[in-house]
């Protein structure tokens, strides 16, 4: 089985290439320059292409001789959806026989553009006549990960939306696995998985569970969004509007979700927690 995967180099696909690796598929990343070809041979790639997600003849070419396509969308780019159509229709034409898209849970919720942008690429692959597996993961652990320097340094969580508004996580290393078992078997073929953690909390619950495993006292805080994405470094443009829009979203609405049933089901075992994902950030 030999694998396209796409952004291979990056935080939440490269999660996904030695899952792929254990269980004897040969990656091939999917590269913007040479330049990230060491990083992605380091990380476990067999191989490596170049393409990139505007130039669909680069798609096609990558795509030649491959079994499956792992894809996810870069995050808050513009024409987020048309990049993801571009990659489907270039792996069809290329013959790929299976390809698994890392969307986003309650895509539907179209007043977010992130989510927004996976409806129209699930739409692609649904038409694809590729056997195709959808996985819609909600908010990311490691996405705390960035606030975790504050939170040791200053004993305080912020974040621009309501602390009192409920969220539902998933550890993407769980994702990544069921990627490389929708790749790598045929259990989990045609099928559209929402993917969470057990569980929702809200900022304050959030705030106290990493007092706990750093023993000492966490304040759960809520910036306004401009100050937030100052201190964060993100500058004017589609990522930062479409991360007030989600923001403003969570601050009325809450982030719903916390049904484990699906991801138990598809991993065979429970599911990392919470609680455990802030053990090893404390641990670090």
């Amino acid at each position: 089985m030999k694998v396209l995967v796409v952004g291979a180099t990056g935080r939440f696909a490269g999660l996904v290439v030695p899952e792929l690796k254990r269980r004897g598929a040969t990656v091939r990343a999917l590269l913007r320059s040479e330049r990230q070809a060491e990083q992605a041979m380091e990380q476990g790639a067999d191989e490596t292409a170049i393409g990139n997600l505007e130039n669909a003849e680069s798609l096609r070419a990558a795509a030649v001789g491959v079994d499956g396509v792992f894809h996810i969308n870069p995050a808050f780019a513009p024409e987020e959806g048309e990049l993801g159509v571009r990659m489907v229709e270039a792996a069809g034409a290329s013959r790929v026989r299976k390809f698994v898209f890392s969307g986003v849970i309650h895509p539907s919720i179209a007043r977010m553009t992130n989510h927004a942008g996976k409806q129209p690429v699930e739409q692609a692959l649904y038409e694809s006549g590729m056997v195709f597996t959808v996985l819609q993961p909600t908010m990311f652990m490691q996405n705390l990960d960035a606030s975790w320097k504050m939170v040791k340094e200053e004993g305080r969580l912020g974040l621009p939306y309501s602390k009192y508004q409920k969220a539902c996580y998933v550890d993407y290393r769980d994702v990544a696995e069921a990627a490389a078992l929708a790749l790598t078997g045929d259990r989990l073929d045609y099928g559209t998985f929402e993917l969470c953690a057990p569980g929702m909390v809200d900022r304050v619950e959030l705030a106290a569970m990493m007092g706990q495993a750093l023993g000492r006292p966490v304040e759960a805080a809520e910036p306004p969004f401009a100050a937030w994405a100052e201190m964060a470094g993100i500058p004017d443009g589609p990522m930062r509007r479409g991360l007030e829009r989600m923001y403003a979203d969570y601050h009325e609405f809450g982030f719903p979700g916390g049904n484990a049933l699906v991801l138990r089901a598809v991993l065979g075992r429970e599911p990392r927690t919470l609680e455990a994902y802030i053990r090893e950030l404390a641990a670090r």
